[in-house]
């Protein structure tokens, strides 16, 4: 079973080594390698898709790069994150667009926060799936 059941037990260090990789992974594909024209392109109200794209395929593309050294057969789930991080971006995007949304505004905040802390939980996930899994 690749989900564990609530019940069972994930290794607690085992998780931890996951929850750091992917928190370390995250902050270099959200800050480090991504440049202004990814950041403002993909919140844009026309012409998102491509700095979306490519913004989410280097998150991809290093969670895959990882679990290909460290889990080869869970490569899959760097996919996984792909999409899943497609998925939130482009949702805080539509909001920014649609409502006009600048950092002077209160919401922008909210919507950084909120998108931040869903990849968190994204990461964490993956690393409860990969811990019970004994990766």
């Amino acid at each position: 079973m690749i989900v564990p059941d609530l019940s069972s037990a994930v290794p607690v260090g085992t998780l931890t080594f996951w929850m750091v990789l992917f928190a370390i992974k995250h902050v270099i594909a959200d800050f480090v390698l991504q440049t202004s024209w990814m950041a403002t392109g993909k919140d844009a109200k026309s012409g998102w898709a491509l700095p979306l794209l490519v913004h989410c395929a280097i998150h991809g593309a290093l969670a895959t790069a990882i679990l290909v050294v460290l889990a080869p057969k869970f490569w899959f789930l760097g996919i996984a994150d792909f999409v899943v991080h497609l998925i939130i971006d482009r949702l805080k995007g539509f909001c920014v667009a649609t409502f006009n949304v600048t950092m002077e505004h209160q919401w922008f905040w909210w919507l950084i926060g909120i998108d931040q802390a869903l990849h968190h939980l994204t990461g964490f996930g993956l690393a409860v799936v990969l811990a019970a899994n004994g990766a």
